[in-house]
């Protein structure tokens, strides 16, 4: 069983060791995209957003998602790790100090999800094929494997110099390195793909660049597809496997569990509804017309259960002792207590806290109300225009 403290039964409010990090209690906030840095530049919103979770009661706020590289941005209005974005990052680690928490930068590639089109650069992919922006994308050359690892070297210790406490590296969701691990993204013939060996040669090589920036005194984490969620993609078995190979490595303090793929099944990572007419409304036509066409092929409808990931990252359990993060659509006091007394180290939580930041500290009080997400999903599209709760008290975001 995954520990990181011995206990058989942990506090979910007390202080709870992440590596070479005391958080106050095991609630994390995890990443999601803010839609708060207009041309990639730090905004007193993204500020802003962050400090209302860390004054909202949660250990810890990931900020999400920090690129390694300029290609490797979802699109311009993303953050790019580097000399240009240092002051503004120190200042929003040193908001969220203020406020009471610590703070974690969410640093990738995105891969054959970037869109090529507004980067002004070609998306890049295992192998060849079409990205998330309709364009083909460029397979990565052994070369580019060689500078994308030193970018994340680099953009771990900027991360670090920028007064981060933590860092994750992504592994889910087909971005770059989660591109590799897919069985269907990865038709490589070269000594990074074909065998899970090495299609997860270059995650791992990256991992370990990303500890030798970050030193000892930061704790490193990843966040790891369970399970792509489309035929032929990513699965358990071979998720298992994986982790087994980045627990022997040595170079993280803990493991979040996620799944789906922003390529080909966003909703299966989101689960309840889909909220596909106002996706639909945030492209412009000729899009909007034909995602009328593909939208439900796209945006599937999942039913929403409280913890939807709990059953199969107990598996995970079973096979680490690596510290697991546990995150899906956690909404309740209970839940939370019951993923720890089972084994998790830590639970991930990201609607709930969009729509009240400050759960973390009621529950704290001694309230045991549930959130008040009703997981509509209507955050989702929000993503292009700053993210936010469309049920929230305006209040709250005060």
């Amino acid at each position: 069983m995954s520990t990181d403290d011995g206990s058989a039964t942990r506090s979910v409010f007390g202080p709870a060791r992440l590596g070479p990090l005391t958080l106050k209690n095991r609630i994390i906030k995890s990443a999601t995209f803010e839609g708060a840095a207009p041309r990639g530049v730090v905004s007193d919103e993204l500020i802003a957003f962050h400090v209302r979770v860390a004054r909202g009661g949660a250990a810890m706020t990931t900020v999400a998602y920090l690129a390694v590289s300029p290609e490797g941005r979802t699109d311009r209005h993303v953050v790019v790790l580097g000399e240009g974005s240092r002051e503004g990052l120190a200042r929003l680690t040193s908001a969220v100090h203020a406020a009471g928490a610590l703070a974690s930068a969410q640093i990738g590639h995105a891969g054959p999800v970037a869109n090529s089109k507004s980067n002004g650069a070609p998306a890049l992919s295992p192998s060849r094929r079409f990205g998330a922006s309709g364009s083909l994308t460029r397979a990565v050359t052994p070369d580019d494997i060689a500078r994308i690892t030193e970018d994340y070297r680099r953009g771990a210790a900027t991360a670090v110099e920028a007064g981060f406490d933590a860092i994750e590296v992504h592994l889910g969701h087909n971005y770059l390195l989660s591109s590799f691990l897919s069985p269907k993204l990865n038709r490589r013939t070269d000594a990074w793909g074909g065998t899970l060996g090495a299609r997860a040669r270059f995650p791992r090589e990256v991992v370990a660049a990303v500890r030798d920036g970050a030193g000892p005194d930061v704790a490193v984490t990843a966040k790891l597809n369970m399970t792509d969620g489309v035929p032929g993609g990513f699965d358990l078995p071979e998720s298992i496997d994986v982790a087994r190979m980045l627990e022997a490595d040595g170079h993280l303090d803990a493991l979040e569990l996620t799944g789906g793929s922003s390529l080909s099944n966003p909703m299966y990572l989101f689960r309840g509804d889909a909220p596909r007419a106002e996706f639909a409304a945030t492209l412009p036509q000729p899009i909007r017309l034909g995602f009328a066409v593909v939208g439900k092929r796209f945006l599937k409808e999942y039913p929403f259960e409280e913890a939807y990931f709990r059953d199969p990252a107990r598996r995970f359990l079973d096979a680490l002792d690596l510290p697991l993060i546990l995150l899906g659509g956690i909404n309740r006091l209970d839940t939370v207590e019951s993923a720890l007394s089972e084994g998790f180290s830590f639970v991930a939580m990201a609607r709930a806290l969009l729509r009240e930041p400050d759960l973390v500290a009621r529950w704290e009080r001694g309230e045991r109300d549930p959130g008040r997400c009703i997981h509509c999903n209507r955050c989702m599209p929000s993503i292009y225009s700053g993210t936010t709760c469309v049920e929230a008290d305006p209040a709250a975001a005060g």
